[in-house]
């Protein structure tokens, strides 16, 4: 069964990445571009990072950027991408535990709507964990458990449509314990990111930093 989900779910992404057009657009997250703009560059993370938009933005300020999907269109559309500015990026295609990433190696870590199967979040947050160094931050943003209502009403603001895909705040507290909260909230917010985030979402972001 866990196979057959995450062919499936590899399949979903790459078809949506085939296109010439970029899926979430070019331009990073704005969450994502208000936190990355006040740390000092250094090595970074970026799991799930679809066709690149937040790796290129970090690797233009100067961030050593390493980031990974299980989308290989999105690694293509990704160095098209890094093409485009100038810039290089580090990409792998695969799941995090294929990958042998070194531990305590990142400076920082950006989770921009990261969302895995419900009886992975954990283990998954808890991998990355263990790649970031002491004092290293988590920059997160993802739909919410309230976002259901939202995606029902409106399909193009997009998002899961499972519910144990989604986020709440206690997950959220309970999957990053060992960090200091610099940000925590959950909120209505207008999203506009190329044609599959358009419209009115419920979302959690969270900055800590590990101690």
């Amino acid at each position: 069964m866990e196979k057959n989900w995450n062919q499936e779910y590899k399949s979903k992404w790459n078809e949506r990445y085939q296109s010439e057009k970029f899926a979430y657009g070019k331009e990073p997250n704005q969450f994502f571009k208000h936190w990355i703009l006040k740390l000092n560059p250094g090595k970074i993370l970026l799991p799930a990072d679809g066709e690149g938009r937040n790796g290129v933005f970090a690797a233009k300020n100067n961030w050593d950027v390493t980031a990974f999907d299980i989308s290989e269109k999105g690694k293509e559309k990704a160095l098209k991408l890094a093409q485009e500015f100038n810039v290089k990026i580090d990409y792998l295609v695969g799941e995090i535990d294929s990958l042998h990433l070194k531990q305590n190696s990142f400076d920082a870590i950006a989770l921009i709507y990261a969302h895995v199967a419900s009886d992975k979040k954990s283990d998954f947050h808890q991998s990355l964990n263990s790649l970031l160094k002491p004092d290293g931050i988590v920059i997160f943003e993802a739909f919410s458990k309230n976002h259901i209502y939202f995606n029902a009403k409106n399909p193009k603001v997009g998002g899961p449509k499972d519910l144990d895909l989604l986020f709440s705040k206690e997950e959220i507290k309970q999957d990053f314990k060992n960090y200091d909260i610099l940000f925590l909230e959950e909120k209505e917010i207008e999203l506009s990111e190329g044609e599959f985030h358009n419209g009115k979402g419920f979302v959690i972001r969270f900055v800590g930093k590990k101690r």
